[in-house]
């Protein structure tokens, strides 16, 4: 389903503003690895809105991400302070694990092993 132009406005402004306070918060490092947001979908009512985090060398995603929602009412109360001019109502805020690196790193083994299949033939 294709985003409407308020949900790309509004998903671009939070996903600016929530970078910096994963910054502010000291969140954009855990565990020795990097946590960034990759994207924010925000549902066509603008109620909630689905935020997609990426992790790199982090050796369990899982235990950062619920790090991540055992602070995000702090995360929600910032970013409501820093977009309440902008905004009508304040979404409801979700976490989810961005895996697309994974999937790409996936995928490339397979067209690797394929290869070496095709070779050894």
């Amino acid at each position: 389903m294709l985003e409407g132009k308020r949900q790309k406005q509004v998903a671009a402004v939070l996903n600016k503003e929530l970078n910096d306070i994963f910054q502010r918060l000291g969140l954009n490092m855990l565990d020795g690895g990097m946590v960034s947001i990759a994207s924010v979908k925000i549902t066509p009512d603008l109620y909630e809105a689905r935020i997609y985090v990426s992790f790199f060398q982090i050796p369990d995603s899982l235990e950062a991400l619920k790090k991540i929602q055992e602070r995000s009412w702090e995360i929600k109360k910032e970013l409501t302070a820093r977009v309440r001019h902008q905004l009508r109502s304040m979404p409801l805020l979700t976490f989810y694990i961005d895996d697309t690196l994974d999937y790409v790193d996936k995928i490339e083994q397979l067209f690797k092993d394929i290869k070496k299949d095709e070779n050894g033939l």
